[in-house]
């Protein structure tokens, strides 16, 4: 016989937490990814949004030496107080770095990125001082940006022979198109600075080193938080250039999310331009 009450007061499911906590710490960009990640997550499983986003965990290589901050986020980014309403789940995950930026709905990701990740005034004011002292003209700027060194321990890294070559024809459809070089190798740097004397990068706001199998973050630890803004700027800086030229990881994942788009975009995946 069934023990079934009818007049049994049934248990409620628990409301979700308000608060989402994310903890993960890496490079800039893979917490960035890993936060977009469970913001959308919590969304997708509680139609909603947290009422609080705790990062205060993340970004632990960029806090200032000594700091007693609990959070550097607000460096970085400001909140849009403006709620997004759930029309079904939304597709994304940390590891769609190394999947063909294509295949992105941007459309949909798009207000997460606007709410949660908009550069704060600091790093907008970081881009126009760069903007300015760099004379830089989006409507004629292609950028070859290739993250190297560690990278190769996470994806195939393209050879810098493919980037000549994919820049050769970016110049031959554009004859006076400027190229801006953003990479962590000086090889890089010094090979394309010869190649192409219509060329140049950001002497002063950024760092690199010889080919090696680590990271500038690692060797210029105490450095990290001031150059952390500057990279931030940067990114959103390429992200607004005419031809982007790029390889596959959260860096360039990225640029193509502050940039809504594919459009002008080539990037390297599986050994080949895509």
């Amino acid at each position: 016989m069934s023990s079934w009450n009818p007049n049994a007061i049934q248990k409620k499911r628990p409301p979700p937490p308000t608060t989402l906590i994310i903890t993960h710490n890496s490079g800039f960009f893979s917490c960035c990814s890993v936060r977009l990640d469970n913001i959308i997550k919590y969304f997708n499983q509680n139609r909603r949004l947290p009422l609080i986003v705790d990062s205060s965990a993340q970004f632990d290589w960029y806090k200032p030496p000594r700091s007693h901050k609990a959070s550097i986020v607000e460096t970085y980014f400001t909140t849009d107080l403006s709620g997004i309403l759930f029309r079904g789940p939304i597709n994304y995950g940390h590891w769609f770095q190394l999947i063909d930026y294509k295949k992105i709905e941007f459309k949909a990701i798009q207000p997460f990125v606007t709410k949660y990740f908009s550069p704060s005034n600091e790093i907008q004011d970081i881009v126009i001082t760069l903007e300015s002292k760099y004379s830089l003209d989006y409507s004629n700027l292609c950028v070859l940006f290739y993250r190297g060194n560690d990278k190769i321990t996470e994806t195939e890294l393209s050879s810098y022979d493919e980037y000549l070559t994919k820049a050769k024809e970016i110049q031959e459809q554009n004859p006076s198109i400027q190229f801006l070089l953003q990479s962590d190798e000086t090889e890089f740097l010094d090979l394309f600075s010869e190649k192409f004397p219509n060329s140049f990068y950001f002497k002063d706001e950024i760092r690199h080193i010889k080919k090696a199998n680590t990271s500038v973050d690692k060797v210029f630890p105490q450095d990290n938080y001031q150059f952390s803004k500057y990279f931030l700027a940067i990114t959103l800086i390429m992200a607004k250039c005419k031809y982007v030229v790029c390889g596959s990881g959260n860096c360039s994942i990225w640029i193509a999310l502050y940039r809504g788009n594919t459009e002008g975009m080539y990037q390297h995946l599986h050994d080949k331009w895509i």
